[in-house]
Protein backbone atom coordinates (compact mmCIF):
# COMPACT_ATOMS: atom_id res chain seq x y z
CA UNK A 1 0.00 0.00 0.00
CA UNK A 2 1.40 3.39 -0.96
CA UNK A 3 1.80 6.23 1.53
CA UNK A 4 -0.69 8.32 -0.48
CA UNK A 5 -3.28 5.58 -0.16
CA UNK A 6 -2.57 5.27 3.56
CA UNK A 7 -3.04 9.02 4.04
CA UNK A 8 -6.32 8.93 2.09
CA UNK A 9 -7.56 6.04 4.26
CA UNK A 10 -6.56 7.90 7.43
CA UNK A 11 -8.30 11.05 6.22
CA UNK A 12 -11.43 9.06 5.40
CA UNK A 13 -11.54 7.63 8.93
CA UNK A 14 -10.90 11.02 10.54
CA UNK A 15 -13.62 12.61 8.38
CA UNK A 16 -15.97 9.76 9.27
CA UNK A 17 -15.16 10.24 12.96
CA UNK A 18 -16.13 13.91 12.74
CA UNK A 19 -19.30 12.95 10.85
CA UNK A 20 -20.24 10.43 13.53
CA UNK A 21 -19.47 12.88 16.36
CA UNK A 22 -21.71 15.55 14.82
CA UNK A 23 -24.33 12.86 14.19
CA UNK A 24 -24.26 11.83 17.85
CA UNK A 25 -24.81 15.45 18.90
CA UNK A 26 -27.83 15.64 16.63
CA UNK A 27 -29.16 12.31 17.89
CA UNK A 28 -29.02 13.77 21.40
CA UNK A 29 -30.64 17.03 20.25
CA UNK A 30 -33.39 15.20 18.38
CA UNK A 31 -34.17 12.32 20.73
CA UNK A 32 -35.29 14.43 23.68
CA UNK A 33 -37.46 16.50 21.37
CA UNK A 34 -39.03 13.48 19.66
CA UNK A 35 -39.47 11.25 22.71
CA UNK A 36 -40.56 14.03 25.07
CA UNK A 37 -43.35 16.52 24.57
CA UNK A 38 -41.93 19.70 26.14
CA UNK A 39 -40.29 20.96 22.94
CA UNK A 40 -43.00 19.97 20.47
CA UNK A 41 -46.30 20.12 22.37
CA UNK A 42 -45.30 21.96 25.54
CA UNK A 43 -44.31 25.24 23.91
CA UNK A 44 -40.55 24.70 24.18
CA UNK A 45 -39.98 25.59 20.55
CA UNK A 46 -41.96 28.80 20.88
CA UNK A 47 -39.99 29.72 24.03
CA UNK A 48 -36.78 29.45 21.98
CA UNK A 49 -38.21 31.62 19.20
CA UNK A 50 -39.26 34.29 21.71
CA UNK A 51 -35.76 34.13 23.22
CA UNK A 52 -34.22 34.56 19.78
CA UNK A 53 -36.42 37.61 19.18
CA UNK A 54 -35.54 39.12 22.57
CA UNK A 55 -31.81 38.35 22.45
CA UNK A 56 -31.12 39.36 18.88
CA UNK A 57 -32.27 37.89 15.62
CA UNK A 58 -30.93 39.44 12.43
CA UNK A 59 -33.37 42.21 11.42
CA UNK A 60 -34.45 40.44 8.21
CA UNK A 61 -35.40 37.34 10.27
CA UNK A 62 -37.66 39.13 12.78
CA UNK A 63 -40.75 39.37 10.50
CA UNK A 64 -40.26 35.76 9.38
CA UNK A 65 -40.06 34.53 12.98
CA UNK A 66 -43.01 36.65 14.16
CA UNK A 67 -45.35 36.25 11.18
CA UNK A 68 -44.59 32.75 9.89
CA UNK A 69 -42.68 30.65 12.43
CA UNK A 70 -44.57 31.47 15.64
CA UNK A 71 -48.07 31.04 14.14
CA UNK A 72 -47.05 27.54 12.97
CA UNK A 73 -44.84 26.80 15.95
CA UNK A 74 -46.12 23.32 16.82
CA UNK A 75 -45.83 22.00 13.27
CA UNK A 76 -42.37 23.52 12.83
CA UNK A 77 -41.32 22.11 16.22
CA UNK A 78 -42.09 18.61 14.92
CA UNK A 79 -40.11 19.28 11.73
CA UNK A 80 -37.16 20.48 13.81
CA UNK A 81 -37.36 17.51 16.22
CA UNK A 82 -37.63 14.80 13.57
CA UNK A 83 -35.19 16.65 11.30
CA UNK A 84 -32.52 16.71 14.00
CA UNK A 85 -33.12 13.02 14.71
CA UNK A 86 -32.92 12.14 11.00
CA UNK A 87 -29.73 14.16 10.53
CA UNK A 88 -28.17 12.48 13.55
CA UNK A 89 -29.18 8.98 12.52
CA UNK A 90 -28.06 9.47 8.92
CA UNK A 91 -24.68 10.89 9.89
CA UNK A 92 -23.98 8.16 12.45
CA UNK A 93 -24.94 5.39 10.02
CA UNK A 94 -23.39 7.09 6.98
CA UNK A 95 -26.63 7.02 4.99
CA UNK A 96 -27.92 9.94 2.89
CA UNK A 97 -25.01 11.98 4.24
CA UNK A 98 -24.94 14.60 1.45
CA UNK A 99 -28.69 15.22 1.51
CA UNK A 100 -28.95 15.33 5.29
CA UNK A 101 -25.85 17.53 5.51
CA UNK A 102 -27.37 20.01 3.05
CA UNK A 103 -30.46 20.10 5.29
CA UNK A 104 -28.22 20.51 8.35
CA UNK A 105 -26.37 23.39 6.69
CA UNK A 106 -29.64 25.19 5.95
CA UNK A 107 -30.82 24.53 9.50
CA UNK A 108 -27.60 25.88 11.06
CA UNK A 109 -27.68 29.00 8.89
CA UNK A 110 -31.31 29.55 9.87
CA UNK A 111 -30.39 29.25 13.56
CA UNK A 112 -27.41 31.54 13.04
CA UNK A 113 -29.53 34.30 11.52
CA UNK A 114 -32.33 33.79 14.02
CA UNK A 115 -30.15 34.10 17.09
CA UNK A 116 -26.67 35.52 16.62
CA UNK A 117 -27.09 39.15 15.62
CA UNK A 118 -24.40 41.18 17.43
CA UNK A 119 -26.17 44.49 16.74
CA UNK A 120 -25.82 47.14 14.07
CA UNK A 121 -22.86 49.01 15.63
CA UNK A 122 -20.81 45.79 15.80
CA UNK A 123 -17.56 45.52 13.87
CA UNK A 124 -17.57 43.06 10.97
CA UNK A 125 -15.43 40.48 12.80
CA UNK A 126 -17.89 40.44 15.73
CA UNK A 127 -20.51 38.88 13.48
CA UNK A 128 -18.32 35.77 13.21
CA UNK A 129 -17.58 35.73 16.93
CA UNK A 130 -21.28 35.90 17.77
CA UNK A 131 -22.02 33.05 15.36
CA UNK A 132 -19.37 30.51 16.34
CA UNK A 133 -21.76 28.05 17.96
CA UNK A 134 -23.78 27.66 14.76
CA UNK A 135 -21.07 28.52 12.26
CA UNK A 136 -18.77 25.64 13.21
CA UNK A 137 -21.57 23.10 12.71
CA UNK A 138 -22.60 24.82 9.47
CA UNK A 139 -19.02 24.42 8.17
CA UNK A 140 -19.02 20.74 9.19
CA UNK A 141 -22.27 20.19 7.30
CA UNK A 142 -20.87 22.00 4.25
CA UNK A 143 -17.81 19.73 4.32
CA UNK A 144 -19.97 16.61 4.69
CA UNK A 145 -22.23 17.71 1.83
CA UNK A 146 -19.32 18.44 -0.50
CA UNK A 147 -16.85 15.75 0.55
CA UNK A 148 -16.69 11.99 0.90
CA UNK A 149 -17.84 11.85 4.51
CA UNK A 150 -19.49 8.48 3.96
CA UNK A 151 -16.41 6.80 2.47
CA UNK A 152 -15.48 5.08 5.75
CA UNK A 153 -17.50 3.73 8.68
CA UNK A 154 -20.70 3.86 6.66
CA UNK A 155 -23.59 1.55 5.86
CA UNK A 156 -23.92 3.10 2.41
CA UNK A 157 -21.60 0.67 0.56
CA UNK A 158 -23.33 -2.30 2.18
CA UNK A 159 -26.79 -1.00 1.34
CA UNK A 160 -25.68 -0.35 -2.25
CA UNK A 161 -24.33 -3.93 -2.58
CA UNK A 162 -27.57 -5.40 -1.21
CA UNK A 163 -29.62 -3.23 -3.54
CA UNK A 164 -27.54 -4.27 -6.57
CA UNK A 165 -27.72 -7.95 -5.66
CA UNK A 166 -31.52 -8.00 -5.93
Amino acid sequence: MSSTSSIKDTNAFVFAGLRIAVGLLFLIFGEYKVFGTQFTLGGGFQIWIHRFLADGAYPFMVPLLENHVLPHGTAIAFVVAYGELAIGLGLVLGVLVRTLSACGLIYMLTLLFASNYPGSPAAFWQYFGAALDHLVLALCFAAFALGDADRALSLRPRLRREHLSR
